[in-house]
């Protein structure tokens, strides 16, 4: 039996086919793409879920409900390899999906699909992508916001956006927090996680490590969470921070998780980190400059957003990788102290710690 579908059009429980999403491969924008997911749970409740995925995103796939399987396929940036797309075609045609969404709007996303012949593939026209895509969409640029432009693709064509779409998540078992914890030898205490890396250094708080000696200082517990590109920036901070600071950075996006997971509140850039934070429940500050809150906070919501005022600082937000008016204000004027504060009352207000 069908029913309405509050994003659209009715469900149907009789189709069973697969879908397979071609997300944004970057770590925020793959955590987004779980609002995707959840709209199409919903008009479509009996048919399974893929997600095509890089080996760096796979392992979120794993704790996002409603999704059947990630397709792991690293395709080089900037590049066709059109060999790589040849094997993932035959992959993806041996796994007879009805459905595929096009989420990016190059040229290049949509091949595979096309190749592969399944026989539904929905997206923006983008780089005039005629032929490859053949349930052509129109009006991106008239949506407000990312997740806007892709979680429509997941409604019928022509259906008005919701008042509000389903948010990201993500879900840790207990059991593996804890056994994440005893590996690394952390204590079961409300840490802090710092997460200082972003793609892009304008978007990077300047005052990491000052804001870890003080957290160090009123006894918390401090983790740097991040990749290998935040090892270097993960030092700085354990050596101006002391023994109470650890240094969890690493080449598994896993551990990253975990530690978010495990966290009583987090502190993060506009970055990944902040999205899979926020999707799992922890209380996440999100620290803005050149970005938009409005633009590229979690749909989740944020325990705090720490960002300059706008009467002080009217360049904000620009959306520019390199400061060319006020030599990066919009970060450098944030103090560690301001955030250090903001913090404590965040571990208060959701730890019940009274004296933090």
């Amino acid at each position: 039996m069908n029913k309405d579908s509050q994003f659209g059009g009715d469900t149907d429980r009789s189709d069973t086919r697969p879908i397979l999403i071609v997300p944004y491969m970057w770590i925020g924008d793959f955590v987004r793409n779980h609002t995707v997911v959840r709209v199409l749970n919903e008009r479509w409740p009996n048919r399974p879920i893929d997600l095509l995925t890089t080996s760096l995103c796979a392992p979120l796939v794993d704790y996002m409900p409603g999704v059947r399987e990630g397709v792991v396929w690293d395709l080089p940036r900037s590049q066709l390899a059109v060999g790589r797309q040849l094997g993932l075609a035959k992959l993806l045609r041996e796994r007879n999906y009805g459905t595929a969404l096009v989420l990016p709007r190059t040229w290049k996303a949509a091949i595979a699909p096309a190749l592969a012949g399944i026989p539904e593939r929905v997206g923006f026209v983008g780089e005039f992508r005629f032929g490859l895509l053949n349930r052509w969409r129109w009006g991106e640029k008239k949506l407000p916001r990312f997740i806007d432009k892709n979680a429509t693709l997941a409604q019928p064509d022509g259906a008005p956006l919701p008042p509000e779409w389903p948010v990201p998540q993500l879900r840790v078992p207990a059991e593996d927090i804890v056994r994440w914890r005893q590996t690394n030898g952390l204590s079961a205490g409300a840490a802090v996680a710092l997460a200082p890396g972003s793609v892009g250094v304008s978007k990077r708080w300047t005052y990491y490590p000052a804001a870890a000696r003080l957290l160090a200082e009123r006894g918390f517990e401090v983790w740097v969470v991040g990749g290998p590109g935040e090892k270097g920036l993960a030092q700085e901070i354990v050596a101006a921070g002391g023994p109470g600071v650890r240094d969890l950075t690493g080449n598994d996006l896993r551990n990253g998780v975990l530690a978010m997971a495990a966290a009583g509140v987090a502190v993060s850039n506009d970055s990944g980190l902040m999205h899979i934070a926020a999707a799992l429940g922890t209380p996440t500050m999100g620290i803005f400059g050149p970005t938009s809150p409005y633009l590229w906070a979690p749909l989740n919501g944020l325990a705090a957003t720490v960002v300059q005022d706008k009467s002080v600082l009217s360049c904000q937000p620009c959306q520019s990788t390199i400061c060319k008016m006020n030599d990066h204000r919009c970060m450098r004027d944030i103090a560690a102290q301001e955030v250090v504060e903001i913090a404590r009352d965040v571990l208060a207000r959701t730890q019940g710690l009274a004296n933090v």
